[in-house]
This record gives structure tokens, sequence and C-alpha cells, in this order.
């Protein structure tokens, strides 16, 4: 029987570049989550998708001589495929801001924000990140640049504009805040977002003039503006839903309402998601995220993120064709920090690989499994819900928490329980003098191999499926399971 329902997200990356490594990060971590709810038994929405509005798209499709709708179309595609090298659940949503049913949800979100008295207009002047599709006040730039988009100059914008009343949020989401004290992850991430409250929130242009920047969703009931892409895309997260169709039985009602709707995101996007997409809900009327879960940069180098606009990136898929997707999947769960910075270098991966998946995993599993065949080692496994049992014993809290490292971490702690036991015991020495011990250990090798493989599951899905069948089948890997780099 399913328990109940649970909504996780990913952000929407702009579809201007090819996908990186720290988004590989964020999908692939939202996807582990995923996994693991599917494996309680929840019945899961998980959702990603490609955001196509603003100005990045605007220029990026006019520098390849084609119209933005066509650039994002193919742009689209391209972004499917990369996704789908990383592993994903195949059952993952896909939702894109040009599909007709989010441009009505937006334009609808709009009309109620309006209607409750937080929109208005009036002219304005600020300097504008394209990088970041964001404002920039002076205390943000550094030598008067984007700290994130440097060498790229801010645009000056002077125009009438649509404004969203920010500022009447401060006492409404400290309240919500202290409601919700694990609202977002980590702890000293919510730190930072509570200090940014208490320097007080200032009103933000919702709109853009078309005849400057034609490429948005028309504002309700103003054909000269388009939405601004923050205010558009945002509400990504409850039209992929069928949202504002929420009413009894609706995936509205069962995945946001009763689901416990989490949120994956990079720091670079803590203000966005944690504070004003909380307020634009508060101010259309409608429940808030449960939980934002923050991830940390995957840098190169010299303290600077990994960014499409930058062009320092990591291609994914050239680590997935050289070692293949579970080794991508491994470094970015386990080798990475949980919640802090980590570096990725291509030397640093191919050590962790050696160390954890070819002379690890990959070495134990073809050593236990070399006896069983050769020595006919017969075992009876645990049940599937005994296993599920003791992965919530050992891992539930660490998941609980989005530790996934740590989960990781006691997986190959055990993994080297087992090498010392090998190492200890040598049962390969016994099966001619002393038939029944080596029995009994190979069979108690066997049956951990077989507890650690269910453990994987939900992080090198892959790989976990392999190990379980051998040793269901009681015969040797088809290959070399990870093959050592050098």
């Amino acid at each position: 029987m399913k328990k109940s329902s649970f909504y996780i997200t990913t952000t929407l990356p702009y579809v201007n570049a090819d996908l990186h490594m720290g988004h590989a990060l964020e999908f692939i971590r939202a996807d582990a989550v995923a996994r693991t709810k599917k494996m309680y038994g929840f019945d899961v929405f998980f959702n990603t998708g490609t955001d196509e509005h603003g100005m990045k798209i605007y220029e990026k499709a006019t520098v390849n001589g084609v119209t933005p709708q066509n650039f994002v179309d193919e742009s689209f595609l391209r972004f499917k495929e990369s996704v789908n090298i990383f592993g994903m659940d195949p059952e993952l949503h896909f939702i894109r801001t040009t599909d007709e049913s989010h441009i009505k949800a937006a334009q609808e979100f709009w009309r109620r924000c309006d209607k409750n008295g937080f929109i208005y207009k009036k002219n304005y002047q600020t300097k504008y990140c394209v990088g970041c599709e964001s404002e920039k006040t002076d205390g943000e730039l550094v030598n008067g640049e984007c700290p994130d988009h440097p060498g790229r100059p801010l645009e000056i914008i002077e125009e009438d504009n649509y404004f969203f009343k920010y500022s009447e949020f401060v006492d409404k989401l400290e309240k919500f805040y202290k409601d919700n004290p694990t609202f977002v992850v980590p702890d000293f991430r919510f730190n930072e977002i509570k200090a940014f409250l208490d320097r007080g929130l200032q009103d933000f242009s919702i709109s853009r003039l078309k005849s400057k920047m034609p490429w948005g969703i028309p504002v309700p009931g103003d054909t000269d503006q388009v939405i601004y892409v923050w205010f558009d895309a945002l509400t990504n997260y409850i039209s992929t839903l069928g949202w504002p169709d929420d009413g009894e039985g609706s995936d509205f009602e069962k995945y946001w309402i009763l689901g416990t709707p989490t949120q994956f995101c990079g720091k670079d996007n803590i203000r966005f998601q944690s504070a004003m997409w909380q307020a634009m809900l508060m101010a259309a009327g409608l429940q808030n995220s449960h939980q934002i879960v923050i991830n940390g940069f995957i840098t190169a180098g010299e303290g600077l993120k990994m960014s499409k606009t930058l062009g320092n990136v990591v291609d994914p898929k050239e680590i997935v064709a050289d070692y293949g997707t579970d080794a991508l999947r491994y470094f970015l769960l386990r080798e990475v920090s949980s919640f802090e910075d980590s570096p990725f270098t291509v030397e640093r991966f191919k050590e962790n690989y050696n160390a954890g998946l070819a002379n690890g995993l990959g070495n134990l599993t073809s050593r236990i499994m070399k006896m069983v065949v050769a020595y006919d080692v017969s075992y009876d496994l645990f049940s599937e819900e005994v296993m599920l049992e003791k992965f919530d014993t050992f891992y539930g809290e660490d998941m609980g928490n989005f530790n996934i490292k740590n989960v990781l971490d006691s997986i190959w702690e055990k993994i080297s329980v087992l090498d010392k036991k090998i190492a200890d015991e040598k049962p390969f020495k016994y099966f001619k003098t002393d038939p029944e011990r080596a029995q009994v250990t190979v069979r108690t090798l066997v049956v951990f191999l077989d507890e650690i493989a269910f453990c994987l599951k939900p992080f090198l899905p892959e790989t976990s499926d392999i190990i379980r069948e051998i040793i269901k089948e009681k015969k040797l890997p088809e290959s070399v399971l990870f093959s050592r780099k050098e």
C-alpha cells in the first residue's frame, strides 16, 4: 500500500548552455531522495524542467540568428538528453516555462497577487545582471561588477514597470521561519536568510517593457509589459502540478498541499527560493513550501563556482563516457560535501573512483562472488522488508536531514568491514581443509554484500541491480564492475 505523497523538485536551469557539474550535483541528489522515498513506499512526484524566458535566452537566440521559441525548443531536447546521463528516475516529470499550461498558471498567479493588493506600477532605475537575471545593489557588487559574473557589464534599466510589494512580507516571513525551524537545510544557510530578512526587504520589479525585452509571458491586462523571468519561472513548482486546478483529488492538492513539497537548489538561489518565492506564495494565498535544501558550489579552483557564463565548466557527459553514470553519481553523492563548496578535478575524481569503486565495491564484489561460484556456496538472503528496516535504522536520520554523504560514508564503512573480514579469516584457504567453516564465512559475506547492494539502490541504482542480480543467480559479473583507471 502506498504511503502519503511526496513532492520534490530541482530548480529550472536556463537553456542558454549545456548542463554543468553543479547541475548534475543538484539533479542527482534530488534523484537520490526521490528514489529513497519510493523505496519507503511513498507516491513521489519528482519535478524538473527548463527556464526558457528572459534576457539571457533572448540574447542567445539573437546571437544564433533564430527565434527565441526555436532556440528553446532545440535546447530543451538537449537538456533532456543531458539529464538522462545522470541516471535519473524514469518517472521524472519535465516542465517548460513556455508550456501553454505554465503560461496560463503564471498569469493566474499574477492576477491573484494583484487582486490581493501586492502589485503596483512605478518608474524606476536599477543595475541589472543579465547573468543572474536579477537586480543588484551597490553593496552586492565587487569593483562595480556582479561577483558571480565578473567581466560582464551590468545593464542600467530605467522604465515603468510593475512591482511586487516584497517589503510587506518581513513580519510574515519571520513568523513562518519561526514556526518552521527546519524550513531551510542546512542550519547555517537558514541563518543566512534570516540575516538577510533582518536587513529589510525591498519591493522588486516583476515586469519588463515588451518593446525592450519581448521574450516573456504577457502581463495580464497590459500588452506593453511581459512578466519578469523570476516571477514567471518560480510558479513552475505549482504549474507542473496542474495549478490553478486545486480541487479535491487534483495533483496540486495531492502533492503540494499533502505532499510536503521539497525544493533543491544551489546557494546562489537561496533568496529566490526561501524568501522571494515564499512571499509570492503568501501573496497569492497559497501554502508555502515545506523545505528548501541548499547545496554548496562545485568549484573549479580559485574559489570560483562552475558556471556556464564563466565558461569554466566540467562536462559531466565526458565523465560518464569515460567512467559510467554510477561513477559520476558516486563522486557527487559521497566525495562532495553535503552542504559546503567542494572542488572538482579530474585527478581527484579518478583517485576517488579507484579507491571507492574499482578497489572498493567492485573488488569486494568480485572476490566474494568468485568464492560463491567456485565452491557453490548456498545462502538465504534477507527479505525486502527486513532490508528496508535495516536501511531505515542505519541511514534514516541522515537521509531525513539530507546528509547523503554521511549515508554513503557509512555504507563504505561496511565495505571496509567485509574487506577486513576476508583478509582476517581467509575463507578461500579452508574450502579443502574445513569446508563448513569456509561456507559459513562466505555465506555471511554474500548476505551482507546483498544488504550493501540494497542500500545503494537510491544512489547507484544500476550498480545495485547488477550486484543483486548476480547474487541471486550465483554468478560472476559479465564484465568488470568498475575497472581501475591508471
